[in-house]
This record gives C-alpha cells, sequence and structure tokens, in this order.
C-alpha cells in the first residue's frame, strides 16, 4: 500500500453542515475501497488563487491515506462526479514526503493554544 494526500477545494455555497457531509462521503468511498485514512485536516474557506466558476473562494480539505493505486481512479472518477468539488489534487508520498508529513502531524499539539512570545526587548509579540 502506498501513501496518498489528496487536497480538494468544495464550493463556497455549502453550509457547514453540507460541507462535512461532502467530506464524509469522500472518507467513507476511501474506507470501502480498503485505504486507511492517516490524517484529515480543514483548512476552512480561502481565497483562490484565481476565480474558477466565477468563485473566488472555497473550502479546503487534505486528506492522508494509505491505500492500492486502483482506489485513486475511484476516487477522482467521484471527485469529477460531485457538483460540489472545484478542484482536486491526489499525489503519491514518497518516503521523504511520508516522513515529512508525519513531522508535520506530530508538531501540531491537540492542545495548541495562541502562546505568547517575547522579542529580545521583552516586548510580547
Amino acid at each position: 500500500m502506498n501513501n496518498y494526500e489528496t487536497v480538494f477545494i468544495l464550493t463556497p455555497v455549502l453550509s457547514e453542515a453540507q460541507m462535512k457531509e461532502a467530506v464524509e462521503k469522500f472518507t467513507t468511498l476511501l474506507k470501502t475501497e480498503g485505504a486507511e485514512i492517516v490524517n484529515e485536516e480543514n483548512w476552512g474557506l480561502r481565497k483562490l488563487a484565481y476565480p474558477i466558476d466565477k468563485k473566488t473562494t472555497g473550502f479546503y480539505q487534505l486528506i492522508e491515506f494509505k491505500g492500492k493505486p486502483e482506489t485513486i481512479t475511484t476516487l477522482e472518477v467521484n471527485f469529477r462526479r460531485d457538483e460540489r468539488v472545484l478542484r482536486f489534487l491526489t499525489f503519491r508520498l514518497d518516503k521523504f514526503a511520508a516522513e515529512y508529513a508525519a513531522k508535520r502531524r506530530n508538531l501540531k499539539s491537540p492542545s495548541s493554544e495562541t502562546t505568547v512570545k517575547e522579542n529580545e526587548h521583552g516586548n510580547t509579540i
């Protein structure tokens, strides 16, 4: 099984519940195809680099998973059929990218609250 990462952008006209339902659809699809979900991140509503279908923002979602190459074909067909998906990108992680992704996940602590930092003059930033 290979390590994969997929990022997709959902249309901004969705409500929070509709967005979560769309993400759940794709994660369920991956699980039924035999993939193991490693990490899932909601990057939220972000501005697009260029307008897509006259939309300038979109909900970004990242899913890291381990699966077979045949799973990617099924996933991308479902991305293309779903009207809510503006764009998607799926790629295989090599061993260095997989190590980096694991480090990135471990650096984000679950209770990451805003920390106060001081510069060399004692001022808080």
